[in-house]
């Protein structure tokens, strides 16, 4: 079943390392069913970021609001300094400056214009949104519901480990945000996620038209180091419009503090009336069915 149109959606991502950022902001501009209501950017260089994002907003005739957010973790060693691909960002049109110091106070702000009404997704380090959860403690209860790209929480796929960016990026918020008392808390984790990819080749093809043209300059850039697109994030966005294309079972999850070596790994324990939500398979063909429909 797809959601009404109007789906109330606030964004936090750190778009310009990982390439599926921008290719879930490029989605998320084009479904008709999504009702961006701002963005807020998180990790180092948050205003590249933030310029970034704007590109696609630009081109979208859209005026979202963006703010840049926070660029060091609450506690440990910023892991992700630099925003690799917006050395691309001044072949398109774009905002060059941006409200600074006022994201968290801006999701506040809005989740309370719209109490029950607002999905939060979030595609990066959590630092934003810990923040925001420990200033206005109400904000999780205020919630329509929050959707996390974000953790491991199976071994079905060889070759996943128990770490996940996003997770480890700042494991101290990722705990803040795990613990908070969300009517719906989902969770898309990398075990799933890896299993929707495209090769460059095929992305070179297919992002040819509107807003997936400034994406591929982007991706240009990623596909330096990379051969391949996994679509981690817009596969986060797209069960808030399509409850088929993933499986979810209720269950709780607790976050790695002790042990050094796995700081932030997501445990996963499945319980019937647990408080979250987690992705345990994905039908990878209607994904990129319903991804693609978007943009002809």
């Amino acid at each position: 079943m797809a959601s009404l149109v109007g789906e109330k959606i606030l964004l936090d991502t750190d778009i310009g390392s990982d390439i599926d950022d921008a290719v879930c902001l490029a989605y998320l501009l084009a479904n008709p069913a999504c009702d961006l209501l701002g963005i807020t950017t998180v990790t180092g260089e948050a205003v590249k970021r933030a310029q970034m994002a704007s590109v696609l907003c630009e081109l979208a005739g859209k005026q979202v609001p963006i703010f840049p957010g926070a660029e060091v973790p609450l506690l440990v060693k910023q892991h992700q300094p630099l925003a690799q691909q917006a050395e691309a960002v001044g072949k398109w049109p774009h905002q060059e400056s941006f409200p600074e110091g006022q994201a968290v106070a801006f999701l506040r702000q809005t989740i309370r214009s719209f109490p029950g009404e607002v999905t939060l997704l979030t595609i990066g380090p959590l630092t934003n949104i810990g923040l925001l959860f420990r200033i206005d403690p109400e904000i999780p209860y205020l919630l329509k519901r929050l959707v996390l790209m974000c953790g491991v929480f199976t071994d079905r796929l060889p070759g996943v480990g128990p770490l996940e960016w996003n997770a480890i990026g700042d494991p101290h918020a990722t705990a803040i945000v795990y613990k908070s008392p969300v009517a719906i808390h989902r969770s898309i984790g990398l075990d799933v996620t890896r299993q929707v990819k495209l090769p460059a080749s095929e992305v070179r093809r297919k992002f040819q038209n509107g807003l997936l043209r400034p994406v591929l300059d982007f991706a240009e850039v990623w596909f330096r180091s990379a051969d391949t697109i996994t679509f981690h994030d817009p596969l986060a966005a797209a069960t808030l419009f399509d409850d088929q294309i993933c499986t979810f079972e209720w269950g709780q999850v607790d976050v790695e503090l002790i042990n050094p070596q796995l700081t932030g790994m997501t445990h996963w324990t499945p319980q019937a009336t647990g408080p979250h939500e987690v992705a345990l398979g994905v039908d990878s063909q209607r994904f990129f069915q319903h991804y693609f429909t978007f943009f002809g």
